[in-house]
Order: structure tokens, then C-alpha cells, then sequence
């Protein structure tokens, strides 16, 4: 048998990843709708993996520039939003990751955030990349919807020449023919090989894009299907998008967990990691 290739390990702040630690969860809103959320998740998430005995990353955006329509809710801003969420992930005690969307951006966020994100839509913007890279934060980059596994090579180097150490890269699917994307499992596997920890991006991968009539929609009962098989095939994290109620979430609703699907979702990867020998606590 084929033994899954090995990350090396990274940090995402305090938070070991790659290499033989245990999984670590991305999770919060797609969007800081006002601060009550961003503290009241972060405590709530951080329980919920807590208790499944993994580390936990909270994450939320302060603007969501690349919505499909020019009339969707962006988030509170950059001042504003990153006031809040670094506040909450002080008080509750957990790494904080943000995206930028702009190398202005980058300065600002890396004074509160850990973990500096680069949307995949913006994962070939060089200027982008190497500034997040410079910013002597951990950087997440997520794999472009119109990439192959093997292109985030060049993303790597990028950072890497760029002075990045703690680097990860996220599948969040390709695109499939219209308003829809897939997920190769392969390419899971694949991308491991060029030793950055490989994390799944389980709600976004099921999206829709553009396919509610000037927003995307979602395909829920997929997340945990895709992240079951992506748990047996071998990474090093997840990345996951909730809500308490998602009908009304002002970003991504069709395809959040709420908490009581996270916290079973989440002892079901536990399980699988630990029976292909990832997690042996």
C-alpha cells in the first residue's frame, strides 16, 4: 500500500499542523455579521473541538470583496471587523485568520490576525502572495478553482522566496462547468508531496457559485461525504464555514454546518484520522 505523503510540520500561531499532529479545524462565519457573533462563536467552536480533543483556528472575514453581486453584505470593514474578531480571539483564546483581498490590507491584518489568508480567486496575484509572505504571519493560500494540484508549486515558491515559513495551502474545490465545482481527491493526496500541510475546505467545496440568481448557492449535505473521504485520504486539516441558523446568514447559508452538524462531523474525521494511524492520542 501507498503511504500518504508527509507535511512538514508549520504553525498557524500556538497551533501545531502538518507533520504528526492531529488535525486542526478552520471554523467560524463566512462573514463577522457584528461582534456579538465573532464572540459568541469563538467560544462555541472552541468548545466544540475542545471537547473532540483537536485545535481550533477561528476564522471569519471582515469584508468579503468577491461577492457575485455588488449588492451583497461585505461585512462590517477593515477597521471595524479587525477590531472585533482580534478582540474576540483574544478573549476566548484561540489563533485568528483573516483574508485579504489587497496589499493594503496585509499591514493591518497581520498586526491582529495569526493567520493571513489568500482568497482563491486571488492565489495567482503575486504581489498578494509575497506581501502575505513578508508580513511574518502564517499564511493560508487557497488553491485557485482553475488550478491543478501541481500548479501550487509556484505559489509556494513565491512565499517561500518571499521570506514565508509557515505556510499552508486549501483545496476548495474546481470548477466544474457552470455554477458548480468538484473535488479530485487525488489531488489531496498530490499536493501533500510538495510538503506544505494540505487543509480541506469542506463547506466551500460543495458551493454553487453564482447559481442562486445573483448569489451561490450550496449543497450542505455533501459537507460531510467529502470531508469523511478527504479524512481517509490524508490531510492535515479542515476548513469549515457556520452559522447557528444558516437560512439567514448574510454570506455562504446554502452551504454552512450549524453547530450541532459541526460537532458530529467533527468526531467522525477523529474517528477516521485515528483508524489510518493520523491521530494517536
Amino acid at each position: 500500500m501507498v503511504a500518504i505523503p508527509q507535511t512538514q510540520e508549520t504553525f498557524m500561531g500556538p497551533v501545531p499542523v502538518g507533520g504528526n499532529h492531529p488535525p486542526v479545524f478552520i471554523a467560524g462565519p463566512c462573514v463577522a455579521e457584528d461582534a456579538a457573533m465573532a464572540f459568541g462563536y469563538a467560544r462555541r467552536l472552541k468548545d466544540i473541538t475542545a471537547r473532540h480533543g483537536v485545535p481550533f483556528v477561528f476564522k471569519a472575514s471582515y469584508d468579503k470583496a468577491n461577492r457575485t453581486s455588488g449588492q451583497s453584505f461585505r461585512g462590517p470593514g477593515l477597521k471595524e471587523g479587525l477590531a472585533f474578531l482580534g478582540a474576540a480571539a483574544r478573549e476566548v483564546g484561540v489563533p485568528l485568520l483573516v483574508d485579504v483581498h489587497e496589499t493594503a490590507q496585509v499591514g493591518p491584518a497581520a498586526a491582529v490576525a495569526d493567520v493571513l489568508q489568500v482568497p482563491a480567486f486571488l492565489s495567482r496575484q503575486t504581489d498578494l502572495v509575497e506581501e502575505c509572505a513578508r508580513s511574518g504571519r502564517a499564511l493560508n493560500v487557497k488553491k485557485g478553482q482553475f488550478l491543478a494540484p501541481d500548479d501550487v508549486t509556484h505559489i509556494l515558491s513565491k512565499a517561500r522566496e518571499a521570506g514565508g515559513k509557515n505556510l499552508t495551502i486549501t483545496e476548495r474545490g474546481t470548477t466544474f462547468g457552470y455554477h458548480n465545482l468538484v473535488v479530485d481527491m487525488r489531488g489531496l493526496w498530490l499536493m501533500r508531496q510538495y510538503g506544505a500541510p494540505v487543509i480541506f475546505d469542506a463547506t466551500h467545496s460543495v458551493q454553487l457559485p453564482g447559481g442562486a440568481g445573483g448569489k451561490s448557492g450550496g449543497q450542505r449535505e455533501m459537507v460531510a461525504p467529502l470531508a469523511r473521504a478527504a479524512a481517509a485520504v490524508g490531510v492535515d486539516g479542515y476548513y469549515m464555514e457556520v452559522h447557528e441558523k444558516p437560512e439567514l446568514a448574510k454570506s455562504d447559508g446554502p452551504n454552512a454546518l450549524t453547530f450541532e452538524m459541526l460537532d458530529e462531523l467533527v468526531g467522525d474525521l477523529v474517528r477516521i484520522h485515528r483508524a489510518v494511524g493520523r491521530v494517536t492520542a
